[in-house]
């Protein structure tokens, strides 16, 4: 038997398909329908706020899967059967329902057909972005904010997104595919353009040289894997190349952990490591290294890294390079609800410290001299990273969504401009702010860094992958990261990535490869069989817990 049935709060319940799945809920909570099934769930405030936590009702007997931000940068998946379970920064929500049979007896085969899921979605609402979030009470919660202590409001009407269906694979796109249509500010993946680097095997000089790299190391790096007979068509340059400074090193005293992430953009071109000749090929700056290496090692894509503020500490205020953009010194701000869990070195760091913020008006013209520079030395594209740091920095620009926007309406602009073929990385961008204001960007990292010396992490890094996929994958490719081709675990992490759907590349340092692995993952001319789709949990794994259940 099928009952249908769209959402309805009705005598203090939000029901859908007949089944109750909300209890108590306010009277200040509305359901405001889209078409003929899903809608949107909002809440009204007697006062003002910039802030708003509003709860929806109980919720208890479902089991869940739940996507929420374990650090300010990036989600991880958990599992749970009541609201109490429901960390902050949930950013999407799955659940699964049985319909009542009428029927005694029901096999399991007829019971399964019984069962349909239910999807939430903190989704953006106008200058404001929602998050869900359980309490001791087995309430369920949104949390609405501006970040901005100007922007305020009594109403948050289209904070939750509501849907329904059979098969979650079909009801997470469709809902994507419906907000994307509502809202009006992201695009489904289906709708993007795919940059090709994607379907070539790369090399990152991250874990390789970390911020040392160097004209010479990329040389060398280049080399092995040319004399193993498995060479990267795709390069990205990592951290390292940039003109920065960091006014707070002290000559003959110790580096405090954390002071790294307060260094500064000085320039738009690269810094003197990347302007020494490189042995015997005489390449004496950017533009001349990109060529070389372009011409010897038979590269198609060459990408470059930079931070979407410039750097982590972004801009220098008082760099006659960077006076242009209008920047000045701001100390980042994070959601007071937020602040228990989010937290880490980077941001303790900047909110000490402080970020060289550009005048939003200026932000598309840095971006352009950027990447037209980049351009001009051959780079082909760009990844960009600490995304998710705008968010802190929203007061007095209007709040975090407009900031946001700002920036990655900039940065898209750039990068269609200046490059081909949407050749853009996005990187530590797990909020809603970043992903439902991504009209263009086509790739993002879906999990926080492959960490090579954090032997536990490596189950849970490509499980976060996986089920983050589930939201990410419909307006992404996910990217799942580097790996070691020369690792304990380099067998386990190459067979993900031939099932991810994603780039395949390394950060193996010269000499230190397994070409056997390598071979497995990558065709003679150097390109990768990508699978059409992002690599997702099957379905009877949704609700459980690969990483710590001891059983998968």
């Amino acid at each position: 038997m099928t009952v249908t049935g769209a959402p309805v709060i009705d005598n203090g319940c939000l029901s859908v398909r007949g089944k109750v799945v909300l209890t108590g809920v306010p009277r200040n909570v509305a359901f405001k329908p889209v078409g003929s099934g899903p809608g949107f769930l909002g809440a009204t405030s007697a006062a003002p706020s910039s802030r708003h936590v509003f709860s929806l009702g109980v919720l208890e007997g479902f089991k869940f899967l739940c996507l929420f931000r374990a650090k300010i940068w990036w989600m991880i998946p958990r599992v749970g059967e009541s609201a109490n379970e429901i960390p902050i920064e949930t950013e999407m929500l799955l659940l699964e329902a049985r319909q009542e049979s009428a029927l005694d007896g029901v096999s399991e085969e007829q019971n399964s057909e019984l069962t349909f899921y239910i999807l939430a979605l903190p989704v953006l609402d106008g200058p404001f972005r929602t998050s869900l979030q359980g309490n001791a009470a087995n309430e369920l919660q949104f949390c609405a904010e501006s970040g901005d202590i100007n922007v305020t409001t009594t109403e948050v009407l289209e904070a939750v997104f509501i849907n329904y269906g059979d098969n979650p694979f079909d009801l997470i796109k469709d809902s994507i595919k419906i907000l994307a249509k509502q809202k009006g500010t992201f695009s489904h993946i289906d709708d993007k353009t795919i940059p090709p680097h994607l379907d070539w095997f790369g090399w990152c000089t991250w874990d390789a040289f970390y911020s040392e790299v160097s004209p010479r190391g990329i040389k060398e790096g280049l080399q092995s894997f040319l004399e193993g007979g498995c060479s990267p068509r795709f390069v990205i340059i990592d951290d390292g190349w940039q003109d920065t400074t960091n006014e707070f090193y002290e000559d003959g005293k110790p580096i405090v952990e954390g002071m790294q992430f307060a260094t500064r953009l000085v320039d738009i071109k690269e810094n003197e490591k990347f302007k020494i000749s490189v042995s015997e090929d005489s390449c004496t700056d950017l533009h001349e290294l990109i060529d070389f290496v372009k011409q010897k090692y038979g590269l198609n894509y060459i990408y470059l890294w930079h931070a979407l503020a410039g750097y982590w500490g972004g801009v220098h205020p008082t760099s006659e390079k960077m006076k242009k953009y209008n920047p000045k010194l701001v100390y980042p701000i994070q959601s007071p609800g937020n602040l228990g869990n989010l937290r880490d070195i980077a941001m303790d760091s900047l909110e000490k410290y402080g970020v060289g913020v550009m005048d939003p008006e200026k932000i598309y013209d840095f971006y352009n001299d950027l990447h037209s520079y980049l351009a001009r030395c051959g780079v082909d594209g760009v990844k960009v990273d600490v995304q998710n740091l705008i968010e802190t920095l929203g007061n007095g620009y209007g709040g975090r969504v407009t900031l946001t926007r700002q920036y990655q309406e900039a940065l898209e602009q750039s990068v269609e401009k200046n490059f081909k073929e949407n050749n853009l990385i996005c990187c530590m961008s797990h909020n809603t702010d970043s992903i439902y204001s991504s009209k263009k960007s086509a790739v993002a990292r879906a999990s926080e860094d492959f960490m090579p010396q954090e032997q536990t992490l490596q189950t849970l890094h490509v499980a976060s992958v996986a089920y983050n996929s589930l939201l990410l994958g419909e307006v992404f490719v996910p990217d799942w990261d580097m790996f070691h081709s020369k690792h304990k675990t380099a067998e386990f992490h190459g067979a993900a990535r031939a099932l991810g759907g994603c780039a395949v590349y390394v950060s193996d340092k010269p000499a230190n490869h397994d070409f056997n692995i390598l071979k497995k993952l990558v065709l003679p001319d150097g390109s990768v069989l990508r699978a059409r789709y992002a690599g997702r949990p099957t379905r009877d794994c949704l609700f459980e817990d690969p990483v710590m259940d001891g059983k998968r």
